[in-house]
């Protein structure tokens, strides 16, 4: 089976991250699915950003908490790029998503605007946070969901199996064979980010995952064997 690909906040290698323009870029090159992340604006937003501040990608400066929504869109997020929100995004690419809530808040948010909007076949809940993870399955207990881990990566396998988690999405720099080989023995799937050279691609194939996370359209195009 061919690796998943998925878009790492659209394809932030060569787009404005986590912008409309990052994902329909993702969306057009053919990953299989396009990850992004989630904050709440003052008003409760479930605003597009990684950081829980806006200085590194906007030309703003503060916490997102701190700003409306009307207030976000008023910003420069790159390239003349508005902040968008999850709606949005959903409306805007076909591909599936992945989206990476931090905290119970943004999961609640989330969840409310996955029944309303009756994304559950098109949306998977990420999280580094198991709390966050454990609201997801509480509010939608059918809903799929994904553990991300850094360097806690080697008890990822045992945390995915009690959050009830299908698939776990860890650093490669802290993955080895072990953590691989227990996942696929719990039947749980093993994606790993960032895979941005070919060396990464070439340590992905070696630990057998099953899909990996990327910033660069030329490690999809390695991965589909597309021109």
């Amino acid at each position: 089976m061919p690796l998943l690909t998925v878009g790492h906040r659209g394809l932030m290698g060569v787009e404005p991250e986590n912008t409309l323009r990052s994902f329909l870029r993702a969306d057009r090159e053919g990953l299989d699915v396009i990850e992004l992340d989630l904050h709440l604006s003052k008003d409760g937003a479930l605003v597009v950003m990684h950081d829980a501040d806006v200085t590194r990608t906007t030309d703003g400066t503060g916490a997102i908490a701190d700003f409306t929504l009307a207030e976000l869109r008023e910003l420069d997020a790159g390239q003349g790029e508005r902040v968008p929100v999850f709606e949005e995004v959903v409306r805007a690419v076909r591909a599936p998503i992945q989206a990476e809530i931090k905290d119970r808040a943004a999961a609640r948010v989330l969840a409310a605007a996955i029944t309303e909007l009756d994304l559950h076949d098109r949306v998977t809940v990420i999280s580094f946070h198991d709390a966050a993870l454990r609201e997801t399955r509480e509010r939608l207990p059918s809903m799929p969901i994904v553990l991300v881990a850094g360097r806690s990566s080697p008890t990822a396998p045992e945390r995915a199996r009690e959050l009830g988690a299908h698939m776990v999405s860890l650093d490669l720099r802290w993955l080895d064979a072990d953590t691989v080989e227990r996942c696929h023995a719990a039947g749980i799937q093993v994606i790993s980010w960032t895979v941005n050279t070919d060396e990464d691609l070439a340590r992905a194939h070696e630990l057998g995952l099953d899909g990996v996370v990327t910033d660069r359209p030329e490690i999809f195009r390695a991965v589909s064997g597309a021109a």
